[in-house]
């Protein structure tokens, strides 16, 4: 009889992020923050969505806002900006990691 689900992949075909430090500022030393390596893909995705969702909520709340006061709200939205790009930056550098280690690997 032929199978006509394929198996799920295993966990070592599943992308993972690299060590991808953010959060530079001007004061003279190196970045305050960094996604961990070694995340799966999906799960960096997920949490990017969700700074991005943030991001969208504090910009409407400053668009709606009455008040000039707003510099809390934007910091906000900057640094779930920052995250959320962070985030995807770690899983792309994490696939193309993989791509070329398979690729090395199928040479050799």
């Amino acid at each position: 009889m032929k199978k006509i689900v394929p198996d799920p992949p295993s966990s070592e075909d599943l992308y993972k992020t690299v060590a991808t430090a953010f959060g530079t500022c001007d004061a003279g030393h190196g970045p305050l923050f960094a996604v961990c390596g070694g995340i799966s893909a999906e799960d960096a995705l997920v949490h990017a969505s969700l700074s991005l969702r943030c991001a969208r909520e504090t910009t409407y709340q400053i668009c709606i806002s009455d008040t000039d006061a707003n510099t809390g709200l934007l910091w906000s939205t900057f640094h779930s900006i920052e995250m959320a790009k962070a985030l995807v930056d770690a899983v792309v550098d994490g696939i193309e990691t993989e791509a070329a280690a398979r690729s090395e690997k199928a040479e050799g």
